[in-house]
């Protein structure tokens, strides 16, 4: 059976993974058999309903009928319990789907739900389709990611995360995590774990800052690799459980191409290419944007502040540069334009920069002033006068190229492939699972 939810926490407390982890040991103390790790899929990260990082999860196990059919109360009784039913914007949801691989309309479903605004009123009729059973709480909105969660296999490009727990006294307080360990860490592990420190300012960036239960996460390219964390990181607070996941993190899995800009649409992560079609400008805050067009359009972007050195390459583009854009789109509203959220940009081409400056004096160097249009130049110095000449035309070196830009990892997005994964991808699901992925 494969087990979908969603949608059980909310700003102020809970999380979905949690709950898998509480579930992973109750589903195996009954004897159900883990037949893959526990599939954390991050769904699109730009839906206006989100709470935190948009994860949805999927247990996917096998076992005796009486076993299996026992399941589906622990889930549902683990669910209510676990969720923030009182917060408005909480609407867990729950899919239950007996069998092997799920059908293709549901991967396909799962796809779009990553990349574009789905509803509910599909998710529903898939469930009915393909004997599925849905169980919503409240509004029930979570059907959405749990059905999505099912339809996310991994089958292509994935990464591994380990998530440790806090126990319930210390959530809402600092996280006792030693800093100076998770430097050692990054160091030694660098080729096989990503994202665990900020190269720019040197943040550690495996602590989340809000009052939920985790305590640390650590992303790599293997399960090992992950696992190792639990010997190497200090910490000086209990850890109550910890659990191994299989994932989308860091796979650029949300981002989706276009062929122009009439297509780019709110709510969704986009690629698309264009021309500069101005200079960039800095606004409030520090935020860097400029427009780009092509034969269908025009729209903005925008680096913001938090993307901290990624800015310097915005604001060095000129008109008639050729860009190709990644990022979530924010929509239009009485402030502003609908605008692309860079989460990187490849330059493609670069147009010369000409820049014209007055001669200089041909005997103390100096650059000469002019004299009036088409009246030539003088040094006032040296008082030596030029007639007949003109300004000196030069197109100058220009400070970016042709390249891959991404903002540094404490700027990235769940889902925003980091530079160090740029050959690493897979293209297939991993043969086995490692023993002890879970805490005991």
């Amino acid at each position: 059976m494969q087990i979908g939810f969603d949608d059980t926490d909310s700003l102020r407390m809970g999380c979905t993974t949690y709950i898998a982890a509480l579930l992973v040991e109750k589903l195996e103390d009954i004897g159900l058999r883990f037949i893959d790790y526990p599939h954390l899929v991050r769904l699109n990260p730009n839906v206006p309903w989100k709470t935190r990082g948009n994860g949805a999860v999927c247990l996917r196990v096998s076992g005796d009928p009486a076993s299996v059919d026992e399941a589906r109360g622990l889930v549902l009784d683990e669910v209510e319990r676990g969720s923030d039913l009182d917060s408005p914007g909480t609407d867990p949801g729950v899919v239950f789907l007996r069998g092997g691989e799920p059908p293709g309309e549901v991967r396909k479903f799962a796809k779009r739900a990553i990349q574009e605004v789905v509803s509910k009123g599909e998710a529903l009729r898939l469930i009915k389709r393909f004997g599925a059973e849905a169980v919503g709480f409240k509004w029930g909105r979570g059907i959405i990611g749990g059905l999505a969660a099912i339809g996310e296999t991994l089958s292509g490009d994935h990464t591994y995360e380990l998530l440790t727990y806090r126990k319930p006294e210390n959530r809402g307080k600092d996280r006792e995590v030693e800093t100076d360990s998770v430097h050692r860490f990054e160091k030694e592990t660098s080729q096989s774990t990503f994202s665990n420190i900020d190269p720019e300012t040197g943040r550690v960036l495996i602590t989340p800052r809000g009052p939920d239960p985790v305590l640390y996460g650590v992303r790599g390219e293997s399960a090992q690799a992950v696992k190792a964390a639990i010997g190497m990181i200090g910490v000086r607070e209990e850890v109550e459980r910890w659990v191994i996941f299989r994932t989308n993190h860091g796979t650029d899995a949300h981002l989706r191409p276009v062929h122009s800009i009439s297509e780019v649409k709110a709510y969704t992560p986009v690629i698309v290419r264009g021309d500069v079609a101005e200079a960039p400008w800095t606004g409030a805050g520090g935020h860097v944007y400029f427009a780009i067009r092509d034969h269908s359009g025009r729209v903005n972007c925008a680096a913001y502040e938090p993307t901290g050195s990624f800015r310097s390459v915005i604001k060095e583009l000129i008109e008639g540069d050729s860009v190709e854009v990644y990022g979530g789109v924010r929509p239009a509203s009485s402030k502003h334009p609908m605008t692309i959220n860079l989460e990187k940009i490849r330059i493609l081409r670069l147009v010369s920069r000409v820049v014209q400056s007055n001669p200089r004096c041909p005997v103390c160097g100096k650059s000469m002033e002019s004299m009036g249009k088409d009246k030539g130049f003088r040094c006032e110095r040296c008082k030596v006068r030029l007639r007949g000449v003109c300004k000196i035309s030069t197109s100058p070196s220009r400070r970016i190229s042709t390249q891959l830009y991404i903002p540094p990892p404490r700027a990235h997005r769940h889902l925003t492939k980091p530079e160090v994964r740029y050959g690493r991808e897979r293209t297939g699901p991993p043969d086995g699972m490692i023993d002890d992925w879970h805490s005991p």
